[in-house]
């Protein structure tokens, strides 16, 4: 495959690659980074690319595959300690005071879970991956990743409604 194949064929993908590796990772400069990377890994191999019947479908499969690997890495995650909620809503914008304590309570809730519920309950309720990414970014099976899940959530529920019940007795 020359260049200008490549080109027409992969490049039209960019968009959707980037978006694709910026909601599994959260960061614009990661993902640009492994988007370019991704690129690179179609380009070493463009001779076998021929036989591609849906170029658009195996570059997002890598895209994904790829972020995997990186959440996978130990090196990735320790760079991206807390736990960032991007989706809750950004507390700088939400007017209403009381709300702001709600977001940042929730955030602080999260934070003090042990760290695989920290990471499936970004990965799920923040990213909105599905159960199968999740096994293969944690290594869990289903059944563990659920687990986990739940009892994430229930925590989380429990200890947000302490916190409001004490914030109500003080009024």
């Amino acid at each position: 495959m020359d260049a200008e194949s490549f080109k027409n064929e992969f490049l039209p993908y960019h968009r959707k690659l980037y978006c694709v590796a910026y909601r599994l990772l959260e960061n614009a400069a990661d993902a640009e980074d492994l988007v370019q990377e991704a690129y690179l890994k179609l380009w070493d191999k463009r001779e076998g690319l021929t036989v591609i019947s849906n170029p658009e479908a195996f570059s997002v499969t890598l895209v994904k595959n790829m972020c995997f690997d990186l959440l996978r890495s130990g090196k990735y995650i320790l760079s991206k300690q807390t736990v960032e909620l991007t989706a809750v809503q950004d507390v700088l914008l939400i007017d209403n005071i009381e709300e702001r304590d709600k977001v940042q309570q929730v955030k602080d809730i999260i934070a003090r879970l042990p760290e695989q519920q920290q990471q499936i309950v970004s990965l799920r309720d923040v990213k909105g991956c599905s159960y199968e990414e999740i096994e293969q970014v944690t290594g869990l099976n289903a059944t563990n990743v659920r687990v986990l899940l739940s009892r994430a959530r229930k925590k989380i529920r429990e200890e947000f409604k302490k916190w409001n019940n004490y914030e109500s007795r003080g009024n």
